[in-house]
């Protein structure tokens, strides 16, 4: 009697085989992720000590999109808005943000990076700031171009 698929519940070796493989990959994103974690905790207590990763991604947010109202960037990290405005009233406070008036919008104000903030940002992703080029230095060239094109695959939903 031979093995044939009668019963599409019963997973096939090919099946189990894949689903292996997608946990081993969810178990090295994992990893991954707490490894940035970790970094991200690092950093933004080297910003300024006791920050929590939250601020220190409004932090990092503001620095990069800077000048950007506090609408702005409420929907472009989809937070809650009084949760922010304490966030980045919070950082004003630590000499990290300025408020300057918003020439299009009297109501508002624009948020950017003070030269504290920038500095202090510099500093603390310096110890890390070449950490995936020397953790990357010893891979073939093609390697890196192939993960950043699975990368993309996987983030864009499509067929690599």
């Amino acid at each position: 009697m031979s093995m044939s698929r009668t019963d599409p519940a019963t997973p096939t070796v090919a099946d189990q085989a894949r689903a292996d493989a997608v946990r081993d990959l969810e178990s090295e994103f994992s990893a991954l992720i707490n490894q940035f974690r970790r970094i991200i905790h690092e950093v933004a207590d080297r910003v300024s000590p006791g920050m929590l990763p939250g601020a220190y991604k409004v932090f990092t947010t503001i620095a990069q999109r800077a000048p950007i109202t506090q609408s702005e960037l409420s929907e472009h990290l989809l937070v809650d808005k009084g949760q922010l405005s304490r966030t980045v009233r919070e950082l004003e406070e630590l000499g990290l943000v300025q408020r300057d008036p918003d020439p299009s919008d009297r109501r508002s104000s624009l948020l950017s990076p003070t030269e504290l903030g920038r500095e202090r940002l510099r500093a603390a992703r310096k110890p890390h700031g070449d950490l995936l080029e020397r953790t990357l230095e010893g891979w073939d060239i093609d390697d890196i171009h192939s993960l950043t094109r699975l990368l993309h695959a996987l983030t864009a939903g499509t067929r690599p």
